[in-house]
């Protein structure tokens, strides 16, 4: 049965106890008053309230105690008490067993409502899929289903129509909305051979393209088991919780005793008088609100990290990012535009090219790719080159036309001797923070190929944000020393560790972390360990599979400046869940010796269903707490000099 079935079961059933309750200084008695709140009663507490005691019961089998532990035992005493003063003629109080369980169901059902809100981004991410595709089957264009849509298939998309699934396009060219997956408000141009993602709206073109993911390997998909797993994940401050309410309850039923002792043998109240105190000390302690304060902020914060394109994978990332001291990003693809382009050639400018797209023919590096595109545009054919091979972080050998070739950085010129000549010009192309690749046949250096990756237009930006909030920022990549410090003073970096070889960068992270904790943003394959050791990796969604999974937070738009975002939406995260449960725990605080008697000398006292109202309210400020952090800013305004 639903918690709101139950609701309503509890109120339906007190409302008569309640009118009883109004009429009686009236003078207005119900005959058998007491036998019809016995009745009624007992039908709340064997539909509404037997949760609450089955939970209590299979707690109590462990050895431990829980939040139901206090309300179970809470209503039990005032209902076993009334039963027992029926028979022998005194005051019976079933009507506060009926509304405690009412007042908690009640705080219950706006736990779940908020909770219901505050999750719904998830529900949200899944209504954005496409229901069907235009696919291209037997030589016609026919709509199906989306979940007969396989790898490999044709599709075509027209304006105004969602992306069935993930893919390339492979004819046509138009404008696609991706707000709704990467949180990027501008329409992005697509042509022949960029990637698209499922459910992201195309604007004003026609295109085919090719699926390339389907099912629950797309983007939206992984996008939505992300957000459920961050919602329903434990975060480390929990367990604090967790022990507290361990050691919370029992102390809290032992007061109650202590509570009832005082009255009834030190200061002579009737038994009655005596369990009112104790059992509104049970019901007011009870901290619903503990164990909503960490999961609703996550739920909220989670939400809302997916609205803005920010992924937060768990609750153990809140609490590293609030002590990070230190950013450090990798270069290629994180600081710059990852798509670097061939500026200058120096030596036989054909030869040189020729030479160096016949190593570099079959290599993914980026480097590689823009020495190709440049021999593409120049018409210049690459040779057939055997005996292959690639020398870590340094570059590649082979034989090309029986000569051995090489291709690579200075790390490769150990044997090899360059002329002061070459020497001046890749100082000169290295101050300009050009990457310098040496190209040479037989030990002998014949030219250089410089190649520049321009850092993207909002890296300075997003770099001084992240100073102003007072933490250190630090480049750490592959490339030569000069290259990296021109990136590096350019975007305002304020240290740079160049010249590192991919396995040792977690290396150089573990090294940081000396000093403080340390996240690490970047977004391929030879991050992922340096991802993996920090103390909070960031992965960019433009990034390789192995980078995504290694992050602990995953940025869906390429823009450095959803790191400070990243950074702060986690935060305010980890704060409002303290701030959750200084609530929580401020009601038990403040209410306990109320409830207790303490007061009741000037007037000031609660009774058992009070008790529990207040309890209902405290839950609900928790989770109010939670949705109001939907209203918190994120986005802080750096002035750039």
């Amino acid at each position: 049965m639903t918690i709101t079935k139950r609701f309503w079961i509890a109120l339906v059933f007190s409302i008569p106890m309640l009118i009883g309750m109004i009429l009686m200084p009236f003078g207005i008695m119900v005959p058998g008053s007491e036998w019809i709140q016995f009745v009624l009663t007992t039908i709340v507490m064997a539909v509404a309230a037997r949760p609450f005691i089955q939970s209590a019961w299979a707690s109590f089998k462990k050895h431990h105690s829980n939040m139901d532990t206090l309300v179970a035992i809470g209503t039990a005493v005032a209902y076993v008490y009334s039963i027992y003063a029926m028979f022998t003629g005194q005051a019976v109080f079933f009507e506060s067993a009926a509304f405690v369980i009412t007042f908690v169901l009640l705080g219950q059902v706006f736990e779940e409502r908020m909770r219901n809100n505050a999750s719904n981004a998830i529900e949200k991410l899944v209504d954005l899929q496409a229901k069907e595709a235009e696919v291209m089957r037997d030589g016609k264009l026919v709509k199906i289903p989306l979940d007969q849509v396989v790898e490999g298939d044709l599709i075509r998309v027209k304006p105004g129509q969602k992306i069935a699934v993930d893919g390339v396009i492979t004819e046509g060219s138009s404008t696609v909305d991706e707000s709704m997956v990467t949180g990027e408000s501008m329409p992005v141009t697509k042509k022949t051979g960029d990637k698209v993602i499922g459910s992201t709206i195309n604007s004003n073109g026609t295109f085919m393209f090719k699926a390339e993911k389907v099912g629950s390997d797309t983007m939206l998909s992984q996008i939505v088991e992300l957000v459920k797993k961050a919602q329903n994940s434990h975060a480390p401050i929990q367990n604090l919780t967790d022990k507290v309410s361990e050691i919370f309850v029992p102390a809290v039923l032992i007061l109650s005793i202590l509570t009832f002792l005082v009255w009834y043998v030190f200061l002579g109240a009737t038994i009655a008088k005596a369990l009112i105190f104790a059992v509104s000390v049970v019901v007011i302690a009870c901290p619903c609100a503990l164990g909503l304060a960490t999961p609703t902020a996550l739920m909220v914060g989670t939400g809302r990290g997916a609205k803005m394109g920010i992924l937060i994978k768990n609750g153990e990332v809140l609490e590293e990012v609030n002590d990070v001291k230190t950013v450090v990003m990798d270069k290629t693809g994180t600081i710059t535009n990852g798509k670097p382009e061939v500026t200058d050639i120096i030596g036989n400018e054909k030869q040189v090219l020729s030479i160096a797209a016949s190593l570099e023919e079959s290599s993914e590096h980026p480097l590689a790719t823009a020495i190709m595109d440049k021999a593409k545009v120049e018409n210049v054919q690459a040779n057939t080159a055997t005996d292959f091979s690639a020398v870590e972080g340094k570059g590649v050998t082979a034989l090309v036309d029986n000569q051995k070739a090489f291709v690579g950085n200075d790390k490769m010129l150990s044997d090899v001797k360059i002329d002061s000549e070459l020497q001046d010009k890749m100082v000169q192309l290295q101050n300009e923070a050009k990457t310098v690749v040496f190209v040479g046949v037989d030990d002998k250096i014949i030219g250089l190929i410089a190649i520049q990756d321009a850092p993207k237009a909002t890296s300075k930006e997003a770099i001084a944000t992240l100073k102003a909030r007072g933490l250190r920022t630090v480049m750490l990549t592959g490339d030569n020393q000069r290259v990296a410090e021109a990136i590096a003073k350019e975007v305002g970096i304020d240290e740079v560790i160049a010249d590192v070889l991919p396995g040792d960068k977690a290396d150089h992270v573990q090294a940081l972390q000396k000093d403080g904790k340390v996240a690490f943003v970047g977004d391929g394959i030879n991050d992922a360990p340096a991802l993996t050791m920090a103390d909070v990796g960031i992965a960019m969604g433009s990034g390789t599979d192995i980078a995504i999974e290694s992050g602990g937070i995953v940025l869906m738009k390429n823009d450095l400046r959803d790191v400070a975002k990243a950074l702060e939406l986690s935060r305010k995260t980890f704060n409002r869940i303290k701030l959750n449960l200084f609530w929580a725990f401020i009601y038990n605080v403040l209410g306990i010796p109320v409830a207790a008697g303490l007061f009741f000398a000037v007037g000031l006292s609660l009774s058992p269903e009070l008790a529990g109202l207040a309890m209902a309210f405290s839950s609900l400020s928790v989770v109010t707490s939670s949705v109001l952090l939907n209203k918190s800013k994120i986005e802080p305004k750096v002035a750039l000099n």
